[in-house]
């Protein structure tokens, strides 16, 4: 068996059994149609994964749903052998894991209805965020699907102009995403978690 460096796998298309061998366990990378992605974290951007992670874990705790946040797990849409999310938080509905034929053995879902929320922490490779996860996650059914831009990095078409740190709120309606630009002391207002008592400014801001 000949193995490839990480030079070769950037040139070579990968499908989802090489991109689990090799990179399964490395939380720095997600597949793409084949294409190996850099996810570019920082010490903010992990930071603010963590931040996302404690309020919601303590929303799922108090209101006591049937819920985990699952971290850095893949998400490989059953529909493609090409792609493999890697997303920053998900929460996890443990109801309905019965019908994730791959989760017993590993850590990999692959059907939208097994997940309650997305959130992405943005970073370079911003337009993935944006644009191709936006139609992906909606694809899926993935009702909740939060973008923290806390740099302002995406493009001026997704966050205006000045481009400034921004929380988009991505609520499914009808198979498509309605989006809401948050910032400052604009309040999270979260389908599923309508608990919930936080700001986009709290979450922008944190780590910094």
């Amino acid at each position: 068996m000949i193995l490839l460096n990480n030079r070769d796998f950037q040139k070579t298309l990968l499908n989802i059994e090489h991109f689990c061998l090799h990179y399964g366990d490395d939380n720095r990378y997600e597949l793409i149609d084949g294409e190996l992605i850099d996810l570019e974290p920082t010490g903010i951007h992990e930071e603010i994964a963590a931040f996302i992670t404690l309020k919601l874990c303590a929303q799922i705790d108090t209101a006591n749903f049937p819920w985990f946040i699952l971290q850095r797990g893949l998400l490989r849409p059953s529909s493609t052998i090409m792609t493999a999310f890697r997303p920053d938080v998900m929460v996890v509905d443990r109801l309905a894991l019965i019908e994730e034929t791959l989760w017993p053995e590993q850590s990999i879902l692959t059907l939208g209805s097994s997940i309650r929320l997305i959130a992405e922490v943005v970073s370079g490779n911003w337009q993935n965020d944006y644009a191709r996860k936006v139609e992906d996650y909606a694809t899926l059914g993935i009702p909740e699907y939060w973008i923290v831009d806390h740099g302002g990095l995406g493009g001026t078409r997704y966050i205006g102009r000045p481009k400034q740190p921004t929380l988009t709120i991505c609520q499914l309606v009808d198979g498509d995403y309605q989006m809401q630009l948050l910032r400052g002391d604009d309040p999270i207002i979260s389908s599923q978690f309508p608990d919930l008592n936080l700001t986009a400014g709290q979450v922008l801001a944190y780590g910094q």
